[in-house]
């Protein structure tokens, strides 16, 4: 079943077209190794993912600030494994991680593919809760920034998804109209109900397997899109 009268399409970036995962990974083993910190990166993601993502869900409902999130996800983690540094260390750790993030740029199998067949029939554009500082050099260093027109940051707007306001903004600045527009993310909560809030259509990549409301266009992989528009 298509999806009609769409002219433009907003992602989320992380987890959605830039493989964060993959690329998180490698960014902690270069500050492990120059940290010389001697813990099993798998065994380390395994405790600290669920750490993170529990942060940035208080970080989105604005219960956490921006540095009490970078901290207190390495923290806890590192608690888990009896180890802990003193605050100037931690935050150390934290700017090398950021720092490191976008220098590996893996996206998401079949991004780019996508965003080729959707750029000659559609307006792209960008809506991301991540740190402005770090959103768009990951755009430029995986070589997808010229697919949108727009990028929208909730550092820039002042709030996060699935706030309304951000979407407002990002329908504002690029002049969409809200029954013309398409909100594809990952994130159920913030991309998707956020969108809908507004009026504004959705599709659910769902990289993290949820289980979502029947009603909920939802797709397994990228290419599965194709099938929509």
């Amino acid at each position: 079943m298509k999806i009609e009268k769409i002219d433009h399409i907003f992602f989320d970036l992380d987890h959605t077209l830039w493989d964060f995962d993959r690329n998180s990974a490698l960014a902690f083993q270069l500050m492990f190794d120059k940290f010389k910190i001697q813990i099993s990166i798998d065994h380390f993601l395994s405790v600290y993912q669920p750490i993170n993502l529990r942060y940035w869900k208080l970080y989105r409902e604005e219960k956490v600030t921006k540095t009490e999130l970078r901290r207190g996800r390495l923290i806890e983690t590192f608690a888990v494994f009896g180890i802990k540094f003193p605050l100037d260390t931690i935050d150390a750790l934290s700017d090398d991680y950021i720092n490191f993030l976008p220098l590996n740029n893996y996206l998401i199998k079949g991004a780019k593919e996508l965003l080729e067949y959707l750029m000659p029939k559609y307006q792209m554009h960008i809506i991301t809760n991540g740190f402005r500082e770090v959103q768009n050099t990951k755009l430029s260093n995986a070589n997808i920034k010229h697919y949108f027109n727009t990028v929208t940051n909730s550092e820039e707007v002042g709030v996060k998804k699935p706030n309304p306001m951000i979407f407002e903004h990002a329908m504002k600045v690029s002049g969409a109209d809200i029954d013309k527009s398409l909100m594809i993310g990952d994130n159920y909560e913030a991309d998707i109900l956020g969108a809908e809030y507004l009026g504004i259509k959705t599709i659910c990549f769902n990289y993290h397997k949820e289980e979502l409301p029947k009603q909920a266009i939802q797709v397994s992989t990228l290419n599965h899109i194709k099938r929509y528009l």
